[in-house]
């Protein structure tokens, strides 16, 4: 089964994958799809709000993040890492509960990127946002930096995301159940 989706004039079949007996959702991902990121890139900076950086999580949001800052010719945006990185200077960490992973999650924050933040416009940039516990944790992470978010951005709005006021986002992904339908 799969979902068929125009997103930024690209259209592509999103597999239906199982989350549990009641859930299934589309599985949207962008690594390895050019065309899809450049034109996602294109069509969120054209409605993005001032900035002075973006953060994204690793993993799906780092092309769609890098993409954007190489068309917007800035030379520097944020990661917050499922792990830390002997080349950090030092960390700090929250947790997170995804939809699509299994267990608790930490994203961690390189000090030395924190002080970049600090009393900085930072744009949250993401994939897919669906119960928003990542974008819950970016934010905390950026907080605590001392970054004042500016505004929260995905290519997809899947489930109670949707009906958010404060998300911008290209297309709405729905739900769906077990024989293909949506909710």
């Amino acid at each position: 089964m799969h979902h068929t989706m125009t997103i930024a004039g690209v259209t592509r079949d999103l597999p239906i994958c199982k989350v549990n007996d009641d859930l299934y959702i589309g599985a949207f991902v962008i690594f390895g799809d050019v065309e899809l990121t450049v034109e996602t890139a294109r069509a969120l900076l054209e409605k993005a709000p001032e900035y002075d950086y973006m953060i994204s999580a690793e993993a799906k949001g780092i092309p769609l993040i890098h993409e954007m800052a190489r068309q917007s010719g800035q030379n520097k945006y944020f990661l917050a890492r499922k792990a830390p990185k002997l080349y950090m200077s030092g960390v700090f960490d929250v947790v997170v509960n995804s939809i699509t992973t299994a267990k608790e999650q930490h994203l961690y924050l390189d000090k030395a990127d924190a002080e970049m933040m600090r009393g900085k416009r930072i744009l949250i940039v993401d994939d897919v946002i669906s119960t928003g516990e990542s974008l819950l944790a970016i934010e905390r992470l950026v907080e605590a930096a001392g970054g004042i978010i500016c505004g929260r951005m995905a290519i997809l709005a899947e489930g109670d995301a949707q009906s958010r006021d404060d998300i911008i986002y290209l297309e709405k992904l729905p739900l769906f159940n077990a024989d293909g339908s949506t909710k």
